[in-house]
């Protein structure tokens, strides 16, 4: 469990950081689709995410927290891995529930692609920061 645990925690570490962006657009789509267009449980699903990402956030700051006090009195090596073990489990069931729900980003998606444009709104793609820009092909 602890290999699981680890390797789940750094499978979600790139898309950690453009989940409050996914979150967003999702909750932006639900508010111009048609009632019928809607499923039930995609609001739900979607505070659901965003309370596993919050309890992921704190677990992030957390063990950045512990790090940083790690550099000025280092614990022993076997303490270090305990506490990230620990963070991992603890982040389990958080990244279980992005896995477990993470489709209704593409289900909301979909049902916003296939509405009538006529309810289509033009929302501003959000800026991205320099450095991916740059990592990403574009040009200024």
């Amino acid at each position: 469990m602890v290999q699981r645990d680890s390797e789940t925690w750094r499978a979600f570490q790139p898309f950690h950081r453009h989940a409050r962006v996914l979150l967003a657009t999702a909750q932006v789509q639900l508010q111009y689709l048609a009632a019928a267009d809607i499923e039930p449980c995609w609001p739900w699903q979607l505070a659901e995410l965003a309370t596993a990402l919050d309890h992921l956030d704190v677990l992030r700051d957390e063990w950045a927290k512990a790090r940083e006090d790690h550099r000025t009195s280092p614990p022993g090596f076997e303490e270090t891995v305990d506490a990230l073990a620990e963070r991992n489990e603890e982040a389990w069931s958080y990244l279980n529930t992005w896995a477990t729900h993470g489709q209704v980003f593409l289900d909301i998606q979909s049902a916003a692609v296939k509405s009538s444009p006529s309810t289509h709104v033009a929302v501003a793609a959000p800026a991205l920061p320099a450095s991916t820009a740059r990592t990403t092909g574009r040009r200024s």
